[in-house]
């Protein structure tokens, strides 16, 4: 169970009473699993989450992660999640945090090549991947800040290892844009509007149509099931 310092950032920034979003601390901490996650909020991006002890370090990639090792990719650290982020997919209320649509886009396992502490200490992390749609070698870069930026927010670039698994020609996140959970697009994922009780209708037996005005029966014959 992570510590309750790990999530505070998590925890401050949702109201869990109108977000499907866990609240974490229920997941023990075995493995090292990963996920991407793709997200229509203010702004479509992906979020690539690893778990790293009982928490997920968290990145919002705006362009996704590409196949190609020429592309470099922004990627922007966010606050930890809780590990019951890796299975998460719904449709956050607008009006909260991070509003809209989330699919689970890849998820496997993954593996570090160096040190995990010392590689997020000094901004040099490579790793491996085996998902659904992701695999080999992946390198994250942290940037400097520019003169005047914000030094609590923190940038890198995130790109694919020359590899087996490298591909320049395939566009994955057009190839496959569908949920590996669900099977769904972004696009079907919608909210459920709530269930609102149907209005009687009083119907008048003179429209119906083939209606004959006549007198109600005095006695009905009962009728045996056949």
């Amino acid at each position: 169970m992570p510590a309750p310092s790990k999530l505070k950032a998590y925890r401050a920034k949702r109201e869990f009473s109108k977000t499907p979003e866990p609240v974490g601390g229920s997941v023990a901490a075995e493995g090292n699993r990963f996920v991407v996650h793709k997200h229509h909020a203010t702004a479509d991006h992906y979020d690539l989450r690893l778990q790293v002890g009982d928490v997920l370090k968290s990145w919002a990639v705006p362009r996704g992660p590409s196949l190609n090792p020429a592309d470099k990719r922004l990627a922007v650290e966010t606050e930890d999640h809780p590990l019951e982020y890796i299975d998460f997919e719904g449709v956050i209320p607008e009006g909260e945090y991070g509003g809209g649509p989330m699919i689970v886009w890849d998820t496997g396992v993954w593996a570090p090549m160096d040190d995990v502490e010392k590689s997020l200490r000094t901004g040099s992390f490579k790793f491996r991947l085996a998902g659904e749609k992701l695999n080999g070698g992946w390198m994250l870069t942290r940037l400097k800040p520019k003169p005047g930026e914000d030094e609590g927010k923190k940038n890198w670039l995130l790109f694919k290892e020359r590899d087996l698994a490298a591909d320049a020609r395939l566009d994955i996140l057009e190839a496959r844009p569908e949920s590996v959970k669900s099977g769904r697009r972004i696009e079907e994922l919608v909210a459920k509007p709530a269930a609102r009780p149907a209005k009687p209708v009083a119907l008048k037996p003179g429209a119906l149509p083939g209606a004959v005005k006549a007198p109600l029966p005095s006695r009905i014959e009962p009728q045996l099931a056949t």
